[in-house]
């Protein structure tokens, strides 16, 4: 013990709050006995695992690494903020590399557009949410493709045409005026695409499991997208899907976000041993916050008590919102205003998941169509055409 401390006070400390021995603790497992058979759900960045409760094998759903098409639609969305960047290492940091790394994506464009094809989307990549719509995504990738193959052949011939205001007039908002989509359309949409596909799945998979909402002990455990992203319930796409799966019936004072929780890997083979082994240390987790929580109405009864509630979204229907802290409400798959102010936020805000600007609507949607992609209207795609042949 260290000389300027009182070993009483510190056993005092102890002995509630630090320690397997403490009171604390014994709260905790105290809890932790009382919910043994409750459902507890758990997500990590890659999978969802589901522990039935009353000492019976959890189950795991990955929705990350299983998901057909997300790469190959990522690298079309991507190309965005990859010419964005181009622009930045020229104009802002004078970086003489922009003129190599514009003529290595050139080379990946043109390749990618070689291999595009409603074939590919349809017989290869072959995601089941985007049936019938495989034309429509080789054409808005066939555009995208051309627009980026001009844009960057015309820097490389001449750089003064690669800048800030040819970015946006002549590449992202090109095609505006003609009236077809562009690639801030393009962008809108495959991330659209990616959250509707990966919901369907999750969305069917919790329908099989048939869990009562009003009980299940949900964790978010680990890290979520960027380091500092995805911490919150309403920044966070993995606690978006699972609203939306519970059709919004899972309170959310039973949804924790646990950044330093433990984690387990994608099971391999089969193998659920580690995420089995994981079971115990996550129900203390729910358990204890829970009971601490609880410990709140029991002291402070006649004060206002905390309830987690949907944030007031911004509406910037009103041009004069110039600035905002949250997503802005989305009025219907042609509000482009606001959804392309939350292609901004998710580069600017690093609370944010870069793929999740649209996710929340697509859910949404997806759970007024009873699950089913067919009937929902894909903002960007199933509302524009993208000329080809270009």
């Amino acid at each position: 013990m260290a000389a300027n401390e009182s070993p009483e006070l510190v056993d005092l400390f102890t002995t509630y709050t630090a320690g397997p021995t403490s009171i604390g603790s014994h709260l905790t497992r105290t809890a932790a006995a009382d919910t043994a058979d409750a459902p507890l759900i758990v997500a990590t960045g890659t999978d969802f695992a589901l522990y039935p409760g009353g000492g019976k094998p959890p189950t795991v759903e990955g929705f990350r690494f299983s998901t057909k098409g997300f790469k190959e639609l990522a690298g079309v969305s991507h190309l965005g903020p990859a010419v964005a960047t181009l622009v930045q290492l020229r104009e802002k940091y004078a970086d003489p590399g922009w003129r190599s790394e514009t003529e290595r994506l050139l080379t990946e464009v043109r390749r990618s557009r070689e291999a595009n094809s409603a074939e590919l989307w349809r017989d290869t990549i072959a995601v089941e949410t985007y049936r019938g719509r495989e034309q429509a995504i080789a054409d808005m990738a066939d555009y995208t493709f051309a627009v980026t193959d001009r844009f960057l052949s015309a820097a490389l011939k001449d750089e003064s045409r690669l800048n800030a205001t040819t970015l946006r007039t002549d590449y992202l908002e090109k095609g505006t005026a003609e009236g077809h989509g562009t690639v801030n359309h393009m962008m809108i949409a495959t991330f659209f695409l990616t959250g509707l596909d990966i919901s369907r799945r999750i969305i069917n998979w919790f329908r099989e499991q048939e869990i009562d909402w009003s009980r299940a002990m949900v964790v978010i455990a680990g890290k979520q997208g960027r380091p500092t992203a995805g911490v919150t319930w309403n920044t966070s796409s993995v606690a978006t899907m699972l609203l939306g799966a519970s059709g919004y019936q899972l309170p959310l004072e039973r949804l924790y976000m646990a950044p330093h929780a433990p984690t387990f890997t994608t099971p391999l083979d089969g193998d659920l041993s580690k995420v089995a082994a994981l079971e115990q240390p996550l129900r203390q987790i729910w358990s204890n916050t829970r009971a601490t929580v609880e410990l709140g109405d029991l002291m402070f009864p006649g004060l206002p008590r905390y309830a987690p509630g949907r944030l007031a979204v911004p509406d910037i229907s009103d041009p004069s919102v110039t600035e905002i802290s949250e997503m802005p409400v989305i009025h219907g798959p042609d509000d482009w205003r606001a959804m392309t102010t939350r292609l901004r936020m998710v580069m600017e805000d690093p609370r944010q998941l870069l793929s999740g600007s649209v996710t929340d609507y697509a859910v949404s949607q997806l759970v007024a169509a009873d699950n089913n992609p067919a009937k929902v209207t894909v903002p960007g795609l199933d509302n524009v055409t993208y000329p080809t042949g270009l």
